[in-house]
């Protein structure tokens, strides 16, 4: 049954509150210093002395918190008070019926039961035994106990005192945002204004305790002097044995006196230290004294390791008890094991609580927002491909990524975006796609545990493997064992590991993809990058003359044509001054082509020069006759027979290029260049089409082939 405030007991058919109790428990304190009681009266006192003390210290063994046990500084005064007005009550009944004593036993028993009981089992009737465990229990609470809780108090209630204000701010900080209601903010500084007040008065209730063992002490000297004085003043006849018996009688008494006030007193000052060096916890110390102490397997081996080897130098002659170091050892190796056990079931249940955290956090609506986003660029493998990206195998694939990404920032001018790399398990065990901005741009499949041996395709028919295509740029390939490399190697094979192949497509992906990957936020990291060193380049037109977006796309228009977008100075200072003519994105992106003219020069030429196939004038006539202008921009309409057939001239150039070894480049006017791209772009997009007013000083342009288109005479 659990009592609370307000409660009652019914007494006499008269309902009793309990709260009464304690005040008339005061003043029955202060009278028992002043009445006599009967011997019958002070045995049920000092049981129920001793009897409180030990609930007091079970109490602070069971709270999870001081603050719990508030009352406790009030409780220890009261006590005090209590247990010193009984000691002098019990003094006054040894000096005045010390002398009464059994007939049949011949114990004393005038001052009543208790106290020659617990003489005689304490101190086994022993004078010297008696006196020295009392002075021994004195020592320990005088000066390890009272001493050390008294310093934790006083260090407590400083510290408390210290941190008062900040916590102060620190709830008025989260009122005035909103974080709680005004109930909990009055809620929480009564609490810090209790603990300040229970750190206060603790550090006061070691005085009370220290003083208590004093007064003990005393009042035990002037038992023993004041109980030999009346045993040979008054009651010399009602000792047989005279000076002896007078001597045993009384100080036997007084002992057993002391023992008993000093026990309880004892308690309440262990229950003192537990209380104030206790920090805060969710369980009581008992629960926390076990989990703690045999929460750590590695420790509780070495403890039993400890102990073994104690008992093993006890069986070769150190002298030691052998069964109780080898029942020590056997329980911290069993509660090792369990411990270790209890970890591996808390790492289930922790791995439990975080999977269904995560389905619910999943089944929140929010969540979705997740999968609205899409990743710039994504890499999904089938599951024999996961060791690439395995911590424990090197995480080889996650190793090249950032030499591929500098790459491309050297040869394209980009910088790649992360690669978010997952697994697929719809995919083939050797297989992986790679994704931009969500959408299937290339596929291949790689072996781990092989080489894949590229070379002419008679080559390869003499290689015993995988017969396959390099995903990179298509060429006849094969994957071979580790042990057919050297034959490889000597038929003049290039050879390539798994993580080689797919950092090589990733690389080509990037660069053909180069004008989807480029969004407006990789473009603003470019522009911040080059404000760091040509500020002033920056400041002048970017935002004021040329939007980010803007530029933006123009820099798509000439990654879209496999332009290097590096020099990104001349870029902008090109567009600065185009944008005084036009605003229309693709005559911004010539312009701009004609001031990058030195990069476009030396990107397609050899030994400064440049081998390109020319343009009939008549097709560019017909191409310049033919555009059409509409809000979307200017583009050229031609005849579906004319299209076509210039269409198959770049074809056949195209040919004649890979056959002779010439890079596949079309030169024609400034005016043409753009429209000509457009026809020929979806059919023959690896084709450079550039102008005249590309081509710097420097370089010589060598007509290597005609790009013609025959028609009829009506066209």
């Amino acid at each position: 049954i659990m009592l609370g405030a307000g409660q009652a007991v019914n007494i006499g058919g008269q309902k009793v509150p309990l709260d009464v109790f304690i005040p008339v428990a005061i003043l029955l304190a202060v009278l028992l210093i002043i009445v006599e009681l009967p011997p019958w009266l002070v045995d049920t006192l000092l049981i129920t002395d001793i009897i409180v003390s030990i609930l007091v210290i079970l109490m602070s063994v069971y709270v999870k918190s001081p603050l719990d046990f508030a009352v406790f500084p009030t409780l220890v005064l009261v006590e005090t008070i209590f247990r010193l007005g009984l000691n002098i009550a019990a003094t006054r009944l040894i000096l005045a019926k010390g002398h009464i004593k059994d007939p049949r036993s011949g114990d004393p028993i005038g001052a009543g039961h208790v106290i020659p009981t617990f003489a005689e089992f304490v101190a086994g009737g022993n004078l010297v035994i008696g006196f020295v465990l009392f002075l021994m229990i004195v020592v320990v609470q005088f000066i390890v106990i009272t001493q050390g809780a008294e310093r934790i108090a006083q260090v407590a209630a400083r510290f408390t005192l210290d941190a008062m204000p900040g916590k102060q701010m620190a709830i008025d900080g989260e009122l005035h945002a909103g974080l709680i209601t005004p109930e909990e903010a009055k809620r929480r500084r009564k609490e810090i204004e209790r603990e300040t007040d229970f750190y206060g008065a603790m550090d006061g209730v070691g005085k009370f305790v220290k003083g208590d063992t004093i007064a003990n002490i005393i009042i035990l000297a002037i038992s023993i002097i004041g109980g030999i004085l009346m045993g040979f003043t008054y009651f010399k006849d009602y000792f047989e044995g005279g000076i002896g018996d007078i001597l045993r009688t009384y100080t036997i008494l007084t002992i057993g006196n002391g023992l008993v006030s000093i026990l309880p007193s004892f308690l309440v000052s262990t229950a003192m230290g537990i209380i104030v060096s206790r920090a805060a916890s969710e369980s009581n110390l008992g629960e926390d004294v076990i989990s703690q102490l045999t929460g750590q397997p590695r420790a509780l081996q070495i403890a039993a390791g400890a102990a073994a080897g104690l008992a093993f130098l006890s069986f070769i002659g150190m002298g030691l008890p052998k069964i109780p170091l080898l029942a020590f050892a056997a329980l911290f190796l069993f509660l090792s094991m369990r411990a270790k056990q209890q970890e591996v079931q808390q790492e289930i249940i922790k791995e439990e609580v975080k999977k269904e955290q995560k389905r619910e956090e999943q089944r929140k609506p929010e969540n979705a927002m997740v999968y609205t986003t899409v990743e710039t660029l994504s890499l999904e493998l089938g599951r024999m491909l996961l060791g690439l990206v395995d911590e424990q195998q090197g995480k080889k694939l996650l190793e090249r990524i950032p030499s591929v990404r500098i790459g491309i920032a050297k040869e394209v001018g980009i910088v790649m975006p992360g690669v978010q790399i997952t697994d697929n398990m719809d995919l083939k065990p050797n297989s992986y796609i790679v994704k931009v901005r969500g959408v299937k741009v290339g596929q291949g499949e790689a072996h781990i545990n092989k080489f894949l041996a590229i070379g002419p395709e008679n080559v390869i028919r003499q290689l015993n493997g995988n017969v396959t295509i390099e995903p990179a740029f298509g060429m006849p390939a094969v994957w071979i064992e580790p042990q057919d490399k050297p034959q490889a190697e000597r038929l003049g094979c290039m050879l390539f590991d798994a993580v080689s192949v797919i950092a090589t497509h990733l690389t080509e992906i990037v660069k053909n993809h180069a004008a989807d990957i480029l969004g407006r936020q990789e473009t603003s990291i470019l522009v911040e990058n080059l404000k760091k060193t040509h500020p002033a380049v920056v400041k002048d037109v970017i935002p004021e003359q040329i939007s980010i977006g803007e530029l933006q796309r123009v820099l798509q228009n000439l990654l879209r044509e496999k332009i290097p977008v590096r020099d990104l100075v001349s870029i902008i200072e090109s567009l600065s001054d185009a944008v005084r003519y036009t605003r229309d994105i693709s005559e911004l992106t010539e312009f701009v082509r004609i001031g990058l003219a030195n990069s476009i020069s030396y990107m397609l030429s050899k030994d400064s020069v440049i081998y390109a196939a020319a343009v009939d004038p008549q097709v560019e006539q017909m191409i310049l006759s033919s555009l059409q202008k509409n809000e979307f921009g200017t583009f050229p309409v031609l005849d579906p027979n004319v299209s076509q057939s210039i269409l198959m001239s770049v074809a056949e150039f195209v040919r004649f290029a890979s056959n002779n070894g010439y890079q596949p480049i079309i030169i024609t006017s400034p005016t043409v260049r753009r429209h000509l791209r457009k026809i020929i772009e979806r059919n023959f997009s690896q084709v450079f089409v550039i102008s005249f007013a590309e081509v710097a000083q420097n370089y010589q342009i060598k007509n290597i082939y005609i790009i013609k288109a025959e028609v009829t005479s009506e066209v």
